[in-house]
């Protein structure tokens, strides 16, 4: 009777304390979702290391934009997940809890305004009454907007549609738009007939930062704390790597072949497609440029800015008080000891 008691005793409370730091604390599995952007981070993904380093299963999910990411992770169907700094804005302003704790790129070059050669767009003002395409809610959008009001444009003056990268690629064949602010592949593919009117890392030194940056689930995160110091110990390495040598991105190189196989680039732009981007290093990560400094850190302040736009653009109700508790150093910090 007593035995009974103990095993049923304990066995409750290993229900409360898994449902008390939430329903993953004993699995050793994890989706994570990652999006179709050339980076050190998706030869990574490639080569198995994580599911080494960490022994964890991992179901790895490829996302068309940030928005869907998002909503994956207010779903709890993703744990772990690559999202853009204008979804993840709009997705913790909304409450869901997670974290950004690793900033993939700077988006520096790698995101663009192009417009179609012919299309007789040649000075920001030219714009007015043309189709743009661009993924809604996502880093392009917030851009898209600041670069109209810079340039004096109302937005309803444009025709803005709201499209997923590959839907943009269709249509600017087609010729169903004028103009578009994406990111590779699809914009390698735009420049080969149209022309760069603006740039993310142009408009970002006015004042809005945008970046792409991997969350995660709090409460997973912290039953998985392992799990997550040495994610970023390899995705900081994988960093390390092409910043030291880039020139090894070769065309048949395994990097380039990763990207292609994974994000479904050519080749050929790969290489070129990385080098838009910042890679930040693990030490400037936890400085108070990037994920330090709580309210007032980088990241922290960003997600503040982008969630005054998603506001005043009707995405979401209401801006947060402090956008720090959504970011964390903690995992970098870690990892930049762990041996």
């Amino acid at each position: 009777m007593n035995t009974i008691k103990r095993v049923v005793g304990s066995t409750l409370a290993l229900g409360i304390m898994t449902a008390a730091s939430g329903t993953w604390a004993q699995q050793k599995e994890v989706t994570i979702a990652y999006q179709a952007i050339n980076g050190p981070f998706i030869a990574a993904i490639d080569s198995g290391d994580i599911e080494k380093a960490t022994g964890y299963k991992i179901n790895w999910r490829k996302f068309d934009s940030g928005a869907k990411v998002a909503t994956g992770l207010a779903s709890g169907d993703v744990q772990v997940a690559v999202i853009g700094s204008s979804p993840l804005s709009a997705a913790v302003s909304r409450g869901v809890d997670v974290q950004l704790f690793w900033v993939l790129d700077d988006i520096n070059e790698a995101e663009a305004l192009i417009v179609r050669n012919g299309a007789g767009i040649n000075k920001p003002a030219d714009l007015k009454g043309k189709k743009i395409g661009v993924p809604f809610a996502s880093t392009t959008h917030f851009h898209t907007m600041f670069f109209l009001d810079l340039s004096g444009i109302k937005p309803s003056e444009v025709k803005l549609l709201n499209l997923q990268p590959n839907q943009i690629s269709a249509a600017w064949e087609r010729g169903d738009i004028d103009a578009a602010y994406v990111w590779d592949p699809a914009l390698s593919k735009l420049k080969q007939s149209g022309k760069v009117m603006v740039t993310s890392g142009e408009l970002s030194k006015k004042g809005k930062a945008t970046f792409d940056g991997i969350a995660a689930d709090r409460k997973w995160a912290e039953a998985n704390s392992d799990f997550m110091v040495k994610f970023v110990k390899i995705a900081a390495a994988a960093d390390a790597d092409y910043k030291a040598n880039p020139a090894s991105w070769t065309v048949d190189s395994k990097q380039v072949k990763a990207n292609v196989k994974l994000t479904g680039a050519e080749a050929k732009d790969v290489a070129a497609s990385v080098a838009l981007y910042g890679y930040p290093s693990i030490q400037e990560q936890v400085s108070a440029a990037w994920l330090g400094g709580g309210t007032n850190g980088g990241v922290a302040k960003a997600l503040k800015a982008t969630a005054e736009f998603l506001k005043g653009e009707g995405k979401i109700d209401a801006v947060a008080p402090d956008y720090g508790k959504y970011v964390t150093s903690k995992y970098a910090e870690a990892a930049m000891k762990l041996k």
